[in-house]
């Protein structure tokens, strides 16, 4: 498989993570990285091993050697930073939640194809072995017709107003940085289209603290909490008329996840060890698509990205949540 050249934009905390999975990718190579500040790209770059480092995303784009890029800026920044790659004929892997609104990601999508590039939002759970595991035994039907899935990202963290998480101007609030993950796996199970939603919020200056989300189907529904007041074990369970999948805590990236029959009993049990971050994997997703020539990966489509964006719209309006950049 031929080595891809990344660029990374922005040289924040994720991008830090995704640096180090490049490092053990390989079928990547640590290119280029732009930031607002020329001296952290310089740090960043020493730091990680990047061949070449700028101190705008202009001048980055504008190094015909980059192939695609990783987005890791502020929420707020992801729909003009995607535009801005890709209008300068870059491949891109964006981090979630990918746009603040589905207005914002139609048009990310629409360039996208109009200029025949690669574009995949980094849900990397989707990429990870122990989700994909789960994935074929329901399709095998291990656990039979899906009842009830349930699943929690609830997190702690210091109510800092400067802290990105709490900021409106930035994106901020629990459904776009932890609601993406039970969202966009309870609707891989069990479609895009439930028949109703119920979403209740705890907000606090201008932003979700704490959110619980139902979607309800014909016969079954998914129930999950995520928030930012207090900590829980993270686990996710998919359960069937059947038996039942039970992911390990902090399901959304774990490395394990076990099979029980209908009583309960443990059938099997795989363990995943990730190889460096467990970013890896999307980073070897992207490759792949690239050295086939596609524009959108099978495993993370943009028919998902978008339902799971809708979704998001509709538990906003439903909360009362919007942001300041998301009609621009």
């Amino acid at each position: 498989m031929k080595k891809i050249r990344w660029g990374v934009l922005s040289t924040g905390k994720i991008a830090h993570t995704f640096a180090k999975a490049l490092q053990a990718a390989a079928d990547a190579e640590l290119y280029a990285v732009s930031s607002r500040s020329a001296e952290k790209a310089e740090a960043f770059a020493k730091q990680y091993g990047f061949e070449k480092h700028y101190g705008s995303t202009e001048e980055m784009l504008a190094d015909e050697n980059v192939r695609v890029v990783y987005i890791g800026s502020p929420m707020s920044c992801h729909y003009a930073d995607a535009i801005k790659c890709l209008k300068a004929g870059k491949h891109v892997l964006c981090e979630k939640t990918v746009a603040l609104c589905t207005k914002q990601l139609d048009e990310i999508l629409r360039i996208a194809a109009e200029n025949k590039l690669f574009f995949m939002e980094a849900m990397w759970t989707k990429t990870l072995p122990h989700y994909r595991q789960a994935k074929e035994w329901f399709d095998n039907g291990r656990i039979g017709r899906i009842k009830m899935i349930k699943a929690d990202f609830v997190n702690l963290c210091e109510g800092d107003p400067e802290n990105r998480l709490f900021r409106p101007d930035l994106g901020g609030g629990a459904l776009l940085d932890l609601g993406v993950y039970p969202l966009t796996f309870s609707m891989a199970f069990l479609g895009n289209e439930p028949e109703s939603i119920t979403a209740m919020a705890h907000m606090k200056n201008g932003v979700d603290y704490d959110d619980a989300v139902i979607l309800t189907y014909p016969d079954a529904f998914a129930a999950m909490t995520f928030g930012f007041d207090c900590k829980s074990e993270n686990g996710a369970a998919i359960v069937g008329e059947t038996g039942s999948i039970i992911f390990d805590s902090w399901f959304h990236c774990s490395e394990k996840v076990s099979l029980y029959d209908s009583n309960n009993r443990l059938i099997e049990t795989k363990h995943f060890p990730h190889p460096r971050t467990g970013y890896e994997y999307e980073i070897t997703e992207v490759s792949r698509c690239l050295n086939m020539g596609l524009t959108e990966s099978p495993l993370v489509p943009h028919s998902d990205t978008r339902a799971v964006m809708v979704m998001i719209d509709r538990i906003k309006e439903k909360i009362g949540l919007s942001y300041p950049d998301e009609n621009t």
